[in-house]
């Protein structure tokens, strides 16, 4: 949990300067969807190039904007105001949750934003993680009492498959087929149809649920195929093992040997998993969000890259990292809660 602290700032301060050495310039992008995409004969497009700069700190360092990033800054090195976070609030910044505000939409608040971004991420991500260890973990398991078989041979070469299907041509194809243009069963974009609001309770859900599943089922595939084979060698491992053998050897049946005294030993390469999958799902489901245009982080994540908005790009960023984190702890803590013989104390 101390280790958290210091990890956070080591890896905003690598994104932080990654993105400002990128190429692409943030004040000539704002400028050009300011006014269009048209410069007005006569405008003096320099000057408005340097007072976004100004105004967003963009002309300083990279040190002294970072150091405004994190928390209250007040006086740069050449004797310039300015505030950390969203520039009018002296104690701003990260350390005060304040994230600042669009480029674009300067009566935005990032953090508003991604809080209202992620009621979005959140519910699909937790439908698709369940949903993973729902069907993968049984999966594995039957694969794995039954090795060499020609159905785990089938199911196999099926995961395999799945695994290896790019997230992108996986959401184009589910559009096609159950889209407008092939069956026509679920609607394909967005999360609501256009005429939702006038709909009534129930039928406003049920528009919600038809509207998720194909974007569920992009997000589900690709855990669930690559953890139902780690379940799989796990459980193998185990089931070779001697105590497994001799308590095959008092009679016990099949089942209570699998269910009892394997399964929970195979458990702990699965608890690792959850540390990766859950963040992967909340933070980067931008491929998926941007395929059937639903308003998520992964998309938020999308439009910053695209517009050049340093604040959104490392509001996201920072907010996928500590998801990592988090579930790094979850899984320190979960395997003393799967393997007896782990402690922490």
């Amino acid at each position: 949990m101390l280790w958290i602290v210091p990890t956070m700032f080591g890896i905003t301060l690598l994104v932080f300067t990654a993105i400002r050495l990128a190429p692409g310039d943030p004040a000539t992008v704002m400028i050009g969807i300011s006014s269009g995409g048209e410069m007005r004969e006569g405008e003096d497009v320099q000057a408005r190039i340097d007072a976004f700069r100004y105004e967003h700190a963009l002309d300083k360092s990279i040190l002294v904007q970072y150091l405004g990033f994190i928390g209250p800054f007040n006086v740069t090195p050449d004797g310039h105001p300015w505030f950390g976070g969203s520039g009018a609030d002296p104690w701003g910044g990260l350390l005060a949750l304040d994230l600042g505000q669009e480029f674009q939409r300067k009566s935005m608040p990032i953090a508003e934003e991604l809080a209202r971004r992620l009621k979005v991420t959140v519910p699909l991500s937790l439908v698709s993680t369940l949903l993973i260890y729902l069907f993968a973990l049984p999966a594995g398991i039957y694969s794995a009492v039954r090795p060499g078989s020609r159905r785990d041979a089938v199911l196999t070469v099926a995961l395999f498959v799945l695994y290896s299907i790019p997230t992108f041509w996986a959401g184009l194809m589910l559009i096609l087929a159950f889209g407008a243009a092939g069956l026509d069963w679920l609607p394909v974009l967005g999360l609501h149809d256009k005429d939702a609001a006038d709909l009534g309770s129930w039928a406003y859900a049920w528009d919600t649920v038809l509207h998720c599943i194909l974007p569920i089922a992009a997000l589900t595939y690709g855990g669930l195929a690559y953890l139902s084979r780690q379940m799989r060698v796990g459980m193998i491992e185990v089931i070779r093992s001697d105590y497994i053998r001799t308590a095959r050897a008092k009679g016990l049946s099949e089942r209570v040997v699998v269910m009892k005294h394997a399964l929970r030993n195979s458990l702990i390469p699965v608890v690792t998993l959850f540390a990766s999958i859950l963040p992967l799902l909340i933070g980067g489901s931008l491929i998926v969000e941007v395929v059937f245009d639903v308003p998520g982080m992964g998309r938020y994540a999308f439009e910053g890259l695209i517009a050049r908005d340093y604040g959104i790009i490392m509001a996201t960023t920072t907010f996928s990292a500590l998801m990592t984190l988090v579930g790094i702890l979850l899984s320190d803590i979960a395997y003393a809660l799967v393997d007896p013989r782990i402690s922490y104390e």
